[in-house]
């Protein structure tokens, strides 16, 4: 079966985490470099969905948000505070669980994914030329204070995930 818009976004979703599997490939150490096109990368992506991929599917839906937005939003928050903090074994640990799972949600058959691809399906060729032509998020230096890490936390127990636990797993 034809999804462009499916696979558009996954074939991103490799992109994105090859980098930080060549940021990761060396036990006990990251490579700034390829960090930061992850991080680029995947602030970029969740914008595309944000800002193009979701309006235009709950438009189609008639205006009423998708039963996964409101989920993949809050896990979006999540993913977007843990890429502000400077990142370290841990930060990484827990960005690759969420996103493991975040991913699940969208990539699955019956997903967020497959939902947009067919309540969009009429608009999937100016979809695609909009995804095509976003541009980057700009990014701040890493923000090294306390409340930035206790940020982090808040977000992600509001998506329903808890640093210690995942850190201790």
């Amino acid at each position: 079966m034809n999804k462009p818009l499916y696979d558009f976004f996954t074939n991103d979703h490799h992109r994105v985490e090859g980098f930080l599997d060549k940021a990761t490939e060396k036990p006990g150490e990251i490579n700034m470099e390829y960090y930061h096109q992850f991080r680029t990368g995947l602030l970029k992506h969740i914008k595309m969905e944000e800002n193009i991929l979701f309006p235009a599917a709950q438009k189609a839906n008639n205006g009423v948000q998708l039963p996964l937005q409101a989920k993949l939003r809050l896990d979006h928050g999540a993913i977007t505070m843990l890429l502000v903090v400077r990142p370290t074994a841990d930060v990484i640990k827990v960005l690759r669980h969420v996103l493991e799972l975040h991913d699940k949600l969208e990539e699955e058959p019956g997903g967020m994914y497959d939902v947009c691809e067919q309540l969009t399906s009429g608009e999937t060729d100016m979809l695609l030329e909009k995804l095509r032509n976003a541009t980057e998020v700009p990014v701040l230096p890493y923000n090294d204070a306390d409340f930035a890490m206790q940020t982090v936390f808040r977000s992600l127990e509001r998506a329903g995930f808890n640093y210690d636990e995942i850190v201790k797993s």
